[in-house]
């Protein structure tokens, strides 16, 4: 995912299903600067995580 679509997800009032390494995560906060993005699991809001926006990926509708 890049930068911009993370942003777009984040600043949606749609829920938009995005996945990290196959889980499904909720983004909390896109750092440009760092390329990175703050995201919580969906199943567990505790497990904060930073990892790289690329890393992400969009679940598409079928």
């Amino acid at each position: 995912m890049d930068l911009e679509r993370a942003k777009e997800i984040l600043q949606s009032p749609q829920k938009i299903t995005v996945n990290y390494r196959g889980e499904p995560v909720w983004i909390e906060m896109v750092d440009e600067t760092a390329e990175k993005v703050r995201v919580h699991a969906e199943t567990n809001p505790d497990e904060i995580k930073i990892v790289p926006v690329y890393d992400l990926e969009e679940q598409q509708l079928h």
